[in-house]
């Protein structure tokens, strides 16, 4: 399948990148193992509870992020320290365990933070599972700023841990398990735009965590401009169909922040703008599909679908149908329509 081109536009394709990695899994049968397979930290774990342990960690480390999920069979101290220049983000999965971080507890609706550079004592109890998202601080500071047109500080949480309440965590759960899971199942590695786009997905949710308490600050547009920002939004992913035109690139070019987009999208449309922008491109392939004989794989990628399963699970669950059916359901039709074309020149 061919490959979108990277999109110049992105706030994080801008920032420096480094290498980006397929997702692997490490498991760990000594504390002190599990600690060092976690890649970039600062730490040492010691082992409080009796017998044999047993750790896994799944991570992806994308180009201004590192993404994993840590399980441990034990009860243990960890003395940890992000890089420097760096932020950590913990998000606890099972509700009925409970660590802590320094002097705070970490119970089922709350994520903990702490930035790089500075020491800090996790302990976890037996079978703790933690999911870690660390990111890169000027990546961090560059969408804060071009994405929800606030400054660092404004995003930062003053503690260690912040109360976010449990649906809110739940599902920030089940969106760091399926970057893992996508990119765990993935034959080829992701391409710059798609790593683009999961990472601004991952620090949009974050921010939303965060920022659930914050006052949206100015005034919400007019009617008459919320329909001309989703106009133009539209507008914009149909010139760049081929590639997945993302919310944050959408602010930076509408000049407004991102929870004024969603604003506007959900008056006007009733509908989140990251789903609109993908029904439109899905829109356009069934269409292209229903026009063209091209294999399904090249009408995807025209439209900037770089994982062809989830092209076909996204369409069938919104056409009902798999786009390889929409191709040969068509085939007729463009038959008989090439016959008509050809008799009356026959006749002649």
């Amino acid at each position: 399948m061919t490959s979108p081109p990277s999109s110049a536009s992105s706030p994080l394709a801008k920032a420096p990148r480094s290498a980006g990695a397929r997702v692997q899994t490490c498991v760990a049968h000594d504390a002190d193992e599990q600690a060092r397979n976690l890649q970039g930290w600062s730490q040492t774990y010691d082992q409080l509870t009796a017998g044999p342990f047993v750790g896994t960690l799944t991570e992806s480390s994308l180009d201004h992020m590192h993404v994993f999920c840590e399980s441990t069979s034990h009860t243990l101290r960890q003395s940890c320290m992000v890089p420097s220049g760096a932020y950590w983000f913990g998000i606890p999965v099972r509700r009925d365990t409970t660590g802590r971080i320094d002097a705070n507890v970490i119970d089922h609706e709350v994520i903990a933070f702490r930035p790089g550079g500075i020491e800090f004592e996790l302990i976890t109890p037996a079978d703790y599972e933690i999911f870690g998202v660390v990111v890169n601080g000027e990546a961090l500071r560059r969408y804060v700023a071009q994405v929800e047109h606030l400054e660092l500080t404004d995003l930062l949480p003053q503690t260690e841990v912040v109360r976010i309440g449990e649906a809110s965590k739940a599902a920030m759960c089940v969106s760091l398990r399926h970057i893992l899971d996508d990119g765990a199942s993935s034959k080829t590695a992701l391409t710059g735009c798609a790593r683009d786009s999961v990472q601004s997905s991952a620090l949009a949710s974050l921010f939303d965590l965060c920022a659930q308490h914050r006052t949206e600050p100015g005034a919400m547009p007019t009617r008459p401009r919320r329909h001309w920002l989703v106009s133009e939004a539209r507008d914009y992913v149909l010139a760049n169909r081929e590639r997945p035109v993302g919310v944050p690139e959408l602010c930076e070019q509408l000049h407004v922040s991102r929870r004024t987009l969603q604003y506007c999208f959900q008056d006007v449309l009733g509908m989140a703008p990251a789903a609109y922008l993908r029904t439109i491109r899905l829109n356009g392939a069934r269409r292209e599909l229903c026009e063209t004989a091209r294999p399904v794989q090249d009408v995807a990628a025209a439209w900037g679908f770089w994982h062809l399963s989830q092209f076909a699970t996204d369409y069938r669950k919104l056409f009902g149908k798999r786009p390889s059916e929409t191709l040969k359901e068509s085939m007729p039709g463009r038959a008989a329509s090439g016959m008509r074309d050809v008799r009356p020149k026959a006749a002649h």
